[in-house]
């Protein structure tokens, strides 16, 4: 029986048609799905995907707008063609992913280095200050403690601390620029 009409009874659901057209098709089918995506696994699965299209579509089948065989060609063909398509997009999107995230690996080493090379800063400007200067902005900022803390800690009545805290900052906020 010719390719065409046994397209014809597939679209009227006939199963042994669609038996007999899958003997006659797959090969062709298979060949040209693997010249196209040059890779045997995926030429299967194209060539799986377009015989079972044609089971599901065989009623769109025109006869007379070209030969069946014709037909189940165009649509393996489509479907090959979309396959490395969509193979290319997703091997662009896994390029830009690697990129983008080569590109974020290098600003956290950037922002590693930009931090080590404050805090050297800031301990170089900590060094300029007096020693009760030092010990109270360190108490206070490195360790936690609240004034009222700084100053039951270190013994001394909370204005001396709030004092030495002032000019311990100014002298700070001046070594690093006016940024502090």
């Amino acid at each position: 029986m010719a390719a065409d009409e046994l397209l014809l009874r597939v679209a009227g659901g006939d199963e042994r048609a669609f038996e007999e057209l899958y003997v006659l098709v797959s090969g062709p089918v298979f060949g040209l799905v693997q010249r196209v995506v040059r890779d045997a696994a995926q030429a299967e699965e194209v060539a799986q995907e377009v015989l079972i299209e044609l089971w599901r579509s065989a009623a769109r089948f025109d006869p007379r707008r070209g030969s069946a065989l014709a037909w189940v060609l165009t649509v393996a063909h489509r479907r090959a063609v979309d396959r490395v398509r969509s193979a290319r997009a997703s091997g662009e999107r896994e390029r830009r992913e690697a990129l983008r995230a080569a590109r974020a690996d290098f600003d956290q080493v950037t922002e590693e280095v930009e931090a080590g090379l404050e805090r050297e800063w800031v301990r170089r400007c900590l060094d300029r200050l007096t020693a009760l200067q030092r010990q109270s902005v360190t108490l206070a900022y490195y360790d936690g403690y609240t004034y009222r803390e700084v100053a039951d800690r270190l013994s001394l009545p909370l204005g001396t601390v709030k004092t030495r805290m002032r000019d311990g900052l100014t002298r700070l906020r001046e070594c690093l620029g006016g940024t502090a």
